[in-house]
């Protein structure tokens, strides 16, 4: 049985492997997360993950298994990325507000020479955040090292997202239901 590489320093995408049962190593491919300006915006996360891929592959014997992954936030057709600092994720926050944005994520799988990719979408529907909401949001939870500076494990997704469409495990970071069929397969193989 071929081992299990997670090619990610998230420590959600660690947590959902490992609750999800696999047993894994995790490796930090070191990439420039670049991709062509004139990219479509939602092809980015898996062009990302495949970058990710052809790094990780260096890095590894070729009887493993190796999972790649990006995320991204989409509103208005626009990468809301990590916030750079309070003010920034202040300002993104406010932009979310009252809105509905997709969550978008690319997971690439490869064992030997074969290469899965996986895209997945899911809508997300913020109700509207007061500036006192969101700072002491920002103050407590501190989701700095978060694409759209929330995670919706926590309070923002508790109290102030009404609804999705799609996976919710997509929007924590890590498409486990896409990602479970694929790799129990190759597991078995």
């Amino acid at each position: 049985m071929p081992s299990v590489i997670l090619a990610s320093g998230s420590p959600r995408r660690s947590d959902i492997l490992a609750t999800a049962g696999f047993t894994f190593t995790v490796i930090k491919p070191d990439v420039d997360e670049v991709y062509p300006s004139t990219m479509p915006v939602r092809e980015v996360p898996a062009y990302l993950a495949g970058i990710k891929m052809d790094a990780a592959m260096q890095m590894v014997n070729q009887d493993a298994i190796v999972i790649t992954a990006d995320t991204v936030v989409i509103l208005d057709e626009q990468i809301i990325g990590k916030p750079k600092d309070a003010e920034d994720a202040f300002s993104i926050l406010r932009r979310l507000s009252g809105n509905m944005h997709l969550v978008v994520s690319g997971v690439c799988m490869q064992y030997k020479d074969v290469r899965y990719d996986i895209d997945v979408t899911t809508k997300v529907y913020f109700d509207v955040l007061t500036d006192t909401e969101i700072r002491n949001y920002l103050e407590t939870c501190k989701p700095y090292d978060k694409a759209g500076a929330y995670a919706i494990q926590e309070w923002i997704g508790m109290n102030k997202i009404s609804r999705i469409e799609g996976d919710y495990y997509n929007v924590v970071g890590f498409p486990m239901s896409k990602i479970y069929p694929v790799l129990t397969a190759l597991l078995s193989m």
